[in-house]
């Protein structure tokens, strides 16, 4: 017994270190990605902290949501909190999964590269919103009366370069559209993209509808800043239905291309990036001849077991698509590198 798992923390110790040096090399090549993806959330918080120093207090707007939906109550504000550190720890444990399980179909340091050109595209939007329009915030600290409603000007303008990490819960103005959405589907859509699970997949969607939902209940976003998120998500789903047939005929007659015309940010940057590499195609690539068959297969063979067992066994690619593990929904195909 000790033998056995001797072998078995010697197999995974190989994996890891592997693992490491694949990742490391990676990340040599593609650290300016990655620096470049962090000095865009450094900005992002840099403008959503700028925003709450000449963000108005005022009375809270009509809104349908808080119509519809009971409001919680400051005693009962965590429960969207939780939510959001739910998918962010989630979806984080997934993107470091190739260091510990041998079942690998991503690279941690490119899955990251996708991640943070996506949140940076959708966030030089959301700056470009907020500070177009500032809207008096319906959260309880940002409410006429409320000291933190408003902050008070530094007295140093290098004080405007500091990010609190307090203000990511307690800030004000920066409403339209809402960031933790914008994390959230991020994560999401790109686990519907690159993970093999399934009814993980459908989890998570519906985990990130039950956020919406909580949001608006907490008062933390209005209506619009949810909808608005959720909805440059499924612009793809709205040219692929509708502007596909009859609308792309008008916008190819004006030299316009649909598909860059809709998918406003996350699919627009997915396009331009190159695909990452499958990590089973090498093996799916390589032709089969009957010089390299076992013995054992020939044996198989000989016994009347007809057909390749290639084709028996299931692949991460066919005709340039990633098959799950359900055998029913086929993913988009992962080719070029970051």
């Amino acid at each position: 017994m000790s033998v056995y798992i001797g072998r078995e923390d010697s197999k995974r110790w190989r994996i890891i270190c592997a693992e490491t040096t694949a990742e490391i090399s990676l990340l040599i090549e593609n650290w300016k990605y990655l620096l470049a993806g962090l000095i865009g959330q450094y900005m992002h918080g840099v403008a959503a902290r700028g925003v709450h120093f000449i963000h108005r207090p005022g009375p809270v707007l009509q809104d349908t949501g808080f119509l519809l939906l009971k409001e919680l109550g400051q005693e009962r504000a965590y429960v969207s909190e939780t939510v959001f550190t739910f998918i962010f720890a989630s979806f984080l444990l997934w993107t470091f999964h190739p260091f510990i399980f041998k079942s690998k179909k991503i690279y941690t340091v490119l899955i990251w590269c996708r991640v943070l050109a996506f949140l940076c595209g959708c966030q030089a939007l959301r700056i470009l919103t907020f500070y177009s329009t500032q809207l008096p915030g319906p959260n309880y600290h940002c409410r006429e009366g409320s000291r933190s409603a408003t902050l008070p000007r530094p007295d140093h303008i290098m004080k405007y370069f500091i990010v609190i990490p307090r203000g990511m819960l307690y800030g004000c103005g920066d409403l339209i559209f809402s960031s933790h959405m914008i994390f959230s589907l991020v994560f999401v859509r790109t686990y519907n993209k690159y993970g093999t699970k399934r009814f993980i997949k459908q989890c998570a969607w519906l985990t990130a509808v039950i956020q919406s939902l909580l949001i608006i209940a907490s008062r933390k976003h209005y209506t619009v800043d949810v909808v608005v998120a959720w909805y440059i998500f499924f612009f793809r789903y709205l040219y692929m239905y509708i502007w596909k047939g009859c609308g792309s005929c008008v916008l190819r007659y004006f030299g316009i291309n649909c598909r860059y015309t809709v998918n406003l940010v996350v699919y627009y940057i997915d396009s331009k990036l190159p695909e990452m590499p499958d990590r089973g195609a090498a093996a799916v690539l390589l032709p089969v001849t009957k010089d390299s068959r076992t013995k054992e297969e020939n044996h198989k063979l000989l016994n009347g077991n007809a057909g390749d067992p290639t084709d028996m066994r299931l692949r991460s690619q066919v005709n340039g698509k990633g098959v799950e593990d359900s055998n029913t929904i086929i993913s988009e195909t992962v080719l070029n590198s970051v």
